[in-house]
């Protein structure tokens, strides 16, 4: 579902991004893992064609980026640190506009489903710029999942919830999952990632340094498996563009 090889991205004379490879198979759930300043948001950025590589390449669902990002688009849904709503909008009205974007079927019952499962039905009238940061982050989680998209990104989706916000979202994570659908999420929460990826892959230097599965790394064994791929990792050289 995801492809990516010798990824390199530049801002100016820094290079963030070293030739990164990375693979994700459908219905994988893969936690991208690494230090602040790794290079995560940026390579999620790029995946859903915020951003364009400097070099690379990157295909999602087998159309490649950033040449077929309208196509990749519509098989995403995406979790990030913007919430991507409309202030002025209500709730419902910022789900409906969604919907009608990605043709969901069912349209009325659907966004009454997904305010449910996203705590929100008794606020659907009410406007998003009088939400908190938490009901906020909970509306982007149901503006995400709503056209039900073949692959989901989610990029420090736990920040700014409460605990039984917290738990929804883990519950929405672990039903996407279920369905067989494809997950990329970032998180310095390791306990709560721990129990819900299938891989965990360490970012850091610009590479994927350490990758696993849950079955390898072992039980409670993931903090010392992220601690020593840091320490062990390779050290990076100087990438010349």
């Amino acid at each position: 579902m995801i492809q990516v090889k010798k990824l390199v991205k530049r801002f100016g004379p820094k290079v963030v991004l070293r030739g990164l490879d990375f693979q994700v198979a459908r219905g994988e759930f893969v936690a991208l893992l690494g230090p602040n300043g790794a290079g995560k948001t940026t390579f999620l950025r790029i995946l859903t064609s915020l951003s364009r590589p400097t070099l690379g390449q990157v295909t999602i669902s087998g159309y490649a980026l950033p040449a077929q990002a309208s196509a990749v688009r519509r098989r995403l849904g995406v979790v990030s640190h913007q919430p991507l709503l409309y202030g002025d909008l209500t709730a419902e009205e910022n789900l409906r506009f969604y919907a009608r974007m990605y043709g969901v079927r069912n349209l009325e019952a659907r966004i009454e489903q997904v305010l449910e499962m996203v705590g929100l039905a008794s606020r659907r009238r009410d406007l998003v710029r009088t939400f908190s940061r938490g009901m906020q982050q909970r509306l982007a989680i149901g503006r995400a999942v709503l056209h039900d998209p073949d692959v989901m990104l989610f990029d420090e989706p736990h920040t700014g919830l409460d605990q039984d916000a917290c738990a929804m979202l883990d519950d929405v994570l672990r039903n996407v999952a279920a369905r067989g659908r494809t997950v990329v999420m970032t998180s310095h929460d390791l306990a709560r990632i721990g129990d819900l990826a299938s891989r965990f892959d360490v970012l850091s230097g610009g590479k994927i340094v350490a990758s696993a599965s849950r079955d390898e790394i072992g039980p409670d064994a993931l903090l010392r498996f992220y601690r020593q791929s840091i320490v062990e990792k390779p050290a990076a050289r100087e990438l010349t563009i």
